[in-house]
């Protein structure tokens, strides 16, 4: 069954566990949220207490530019907002290495949202017309899953696309939002791209 992303990101600021992690549960148990709680918490995801309720409002701004020549100026910049929950942890070498990471990977693959609740939902509505006016003619059945597995390649798209669903430009094994769950993990804090800039000269 097609899952709701509002579904995942409530599942997540209820739980603390990761994207992915919550999208799977929510599979699992057919759409429902108390279920997928029960599923995180019973697996060791669902983080208890302080953490799964922390904000991440602290963090850092980072910049990368890139010069097409040692010799030139920059033709090309990138800002992008990474939060945490502490000061302590924004201070700290990974979580600014990541930062650095999560603004060269914008530099490549040039998503348009941050993630899949940011795509706005007529642009959403015209990709999923489209897909099944080119599966017209199939089982009602094998429509609806040729546009859930068209929306996913959309959404994990480059460029364009939702920068937490692409897969990451240094592993491509993994997605933006398992090496952001990855991060959190690590560092004991929730980790969340807030937003970001592109710039490039000459194009709006």
């Amino acid at each position: 069954m097609a899952i709701d992303p509002k579904d995942v990101k409530r599942l997540r600021d209820d739980t603390g566990a990761g994207m992915m992690d919550c999208k799977r549960a929510l599979e699992e148990t057919g759409g429902d949220l108390e279920k997928a709680k029960d599923l995180l918490r019973a697996k060791g995801m669902a983080t208890q207490g302080k953490m799964a309720t922390r904000g991440a409002n602290e963090g850092v701004v980072e910049a990368y530019l890139h010069k097409p020549d040692p010799g030139m100026p920059a033709k090309l910049g990138v800002l992008v907002e990474l939060n945490c929950s502490t000061d302590f942890v924004a201070k700290t070498d990974d979580f600014q290495q990541l930062a650095r990471e999560i603004a060269l990977h914008i530099s490549f693959a040039k998503p348009a949202y941050v993630s899949r609740e940011d795509v706005p939902g007529d642009v959403l509505e015209r990709e999923k017309e489209i897909y099944r006016k080119q599966a017209e003619g199939k089982p009602e059945n094998v429509v609806e899953k040729m546009v859930e597995g068209k929306l996913k390649a959309f959404f994990a798209q480059s460029p364009g696309g939702a920068l937490l669903d692409q897969a990451y430009i240094r592993d491509d094994k993994k997605t933006v939002g398992e090496l952001l769950d990855e991060a959190a993990g690590k560092l004991k804090e929730p980790v969340r791209v807030r937003r970001f800039s592109y710039f490039r000269v000459g194009v709006d």
